[in-house]
């Protein structure tokens, strides 16, 4: 892809001294970013004739076209899954050897050898927290039992701005393009009452139980909501 991957726009972005900042993703580039690969996991999960488990989700495999649309690549792990219906939900799984990468694998994977479509939403609950927070799951700062998404819940919701990406906040406005001079004039409230609405999705859909997790669905509408909040007055 032109743009290479999201991996690259979210830690490679250090420069020397003296230098002009690399490119850098915007707020609204990444929340546009977040609804692309949304709306491609409600694709493969739930509108082929077979819903497609991606397995393995996460920067490296969200590539960025010409015009930073978002898609969703490697495809070496996926698995079709058969769709058992039981009294409360609708679940979708199968029984293939279970792979992914480090942070990014939900916990019932390591106790069970089915892998489901709710596998696939907990990784994109962990890359909503990393794309807003610039920290890998794997970061050294999570060690002792604590996690990206402990992290984030420990300052959701009244401390969440000290945890939010530095890079959303341009140190020098010479290097302020459109999107970020709009980002700028937003209501400081406001950013920050968006900011919370995009880490209870991200913590909600990377929830330790399966059952608990946000349907994709409803993550779509959510960042939905959370773009008309920001664009409007």
């Amino acid at each position: 892809m032109p743009n290479g991957d999201l991996d690259k726009w979210l830690h490679h972005h250090f420069v020397t001294q003296g230098e002009a900042p690399k490119r850098r993703l915007t707020m609204f580039q990444r929340l546009n970013i977040a609804l692309d690969v949304a709306e491609a996991l409600d694709y493969l999960h739930h509108h082929g004739q077979v819903p497609i488990v991606h397995c393995d989700l996460k920067p490296s495999n969200v590539l960025l076209d010409d015009d930073m649309v978002a898609h969703v690549g490697d495809f070496g792990l996926a698995r079709f899954v058969h769709k058992a219906v039981s009294n409360s939900t609708d679940e979708c799984s199968t029984s293939v050897g279970i792979k992914g990468s480090i942070g990014y694998i939900p916990p019932e994977y390591g106790v069970d050898s089915r892998v489901s479509i709710e596998g696939d939403v907990y990784s994109y609950g962990v890359l909503l927290l990393e794309m807003f927070t610039g920290k890998r799951p794997t970061d050294s700062l999570f060690q002792g039992g604590q996690t990206l998404q402990s992290y984030v819940a420990a300052c959701y919701p009244d401390r969440i701005m000290e945890i939010v990406d530095p890079t959303l906040l341009p140190l020098d406005n010479r290097y302020l393009n459109e999107l970020d001079s709009f980002c700028n004039e937003i209501d400081t409230e406001k950013l920050k009452e968006c900011m919370a609405s995009i880490f209870r999705v991200g913590l909600q859909c990377s929830q330790e139980s399966s059952r608990a997790r946000m349907h994709i669905r409803t993550a779509i509408r959510e960042f939905g909501m959370i773009k008309d909040v920001l664009l409007n007055d």
